[in-house]
């Protein structure tokens, strides 16, 4: 088992320092969606554009956040690649 501060890509399952990833977060108690700021149930995407493309079109974000993610989110998850 890999230690507590190793995270796990939800698009290629990498697993790496919670550094080498971009948090996707779903912020309580507002449910606002943020990227790499605030408090809440988190997800983690490597900044590769394959990943966030297959993050986008296959739900993961979504299905692991338990939201529906605003496509504005993409976007700026791709400019930071």
């Amino acid at each position: 088992m890999p230690p507590k501060n190793y995270r796990r890509c939800v698009s290629c399952g990498l697993i790496s320092s919670k550094h080498d990833f971009i948090r996707v977060v779903r912020n309580f108690p507002s449910h606002h969606i943020t990227i790499n700021q605030g408090m809440g149930r988190s997800a983690y995407v490597c900044p590769r554009l394959e990943c966030i493309t297959i993050a986008q079109k296959k739900k993961r974000l979504g299905r692991t956040l338990r939201t529906t993610m605003p496509p504005e989110i993409y976007d700026q998850l791709k400019s930071r690649c």
